[in-house]
């Protein structure tokens, strides 16, 4: 690890204890990580007995070279699940991801939020500006202004 900036050998320690004591249902492309630190491919699989039981899905982390200082942007490829805080493009509604971030914070932490967002889920539907979201955001959702309110998600557009 020598030779690296303080960010990559923090991802490289994370990289390494996902991959050796991932948190059930989570699974790091280690391979893929592994050659590219800063882009990462994370597999998740809804965990037993809730409404995403056996389903599986992908999480794609960029991280700038100001991790851990600055949040990965995080968002679902592939196959995404339909959960009222998770868009139709794959960015997801969750503060640690933007303003409740901390650099002890860490992907490990993000992927078990995220399952047990997805775990406590009680009804599969779309954030209710679901539409108008998707065709006006960002590329980044960190560039989504949200605004937390409990249950209900509302964002303002940065330009």
């Amino acid at each position: 690890m020598a030779g690296l900036s303080p960010s990559k050998r923090r991802l490289q320690k994370e990289l390494m204890s996902l991959i050796r004591e991932p948190p059930p249902g989570v699974r790091v492309d280690g391979d893929s990580a592994g050659q590219n630190l800063t882009q990462w491919i994370v597999h998740m699989e809804g965990a037993k007995g809730t409404l995403y039981e056996g389903e599986r899905f992908q999480l794609q982390f960029k991280f700038s070279s100001k991790y851990p200082f600055d949040s990965p942007e995080v968002t679902f490829i592939g196959n995404i699940p339909v959960h009222p805080h998770v868009y139709s493009n794959g960015h997801i509604c969750l503060s640690i991801l933007t303003d409740d971030w901390s650099p002890a914070l860490s992907v490990q932490s993000v992927c078990l939020s995220i399952v047990s967002m997805l775990s406590s889920c009680k009804e599969k539907k779309r954030p209710p500006d679901n539409s108008f979201y998707v065709k006006t955001c960002n590329k980044n959702p960190k560039k989504t202004k949200w605004w937390y309110h409990g249950k209900i998600n509302f964002f303002k557009n940065q330009s």
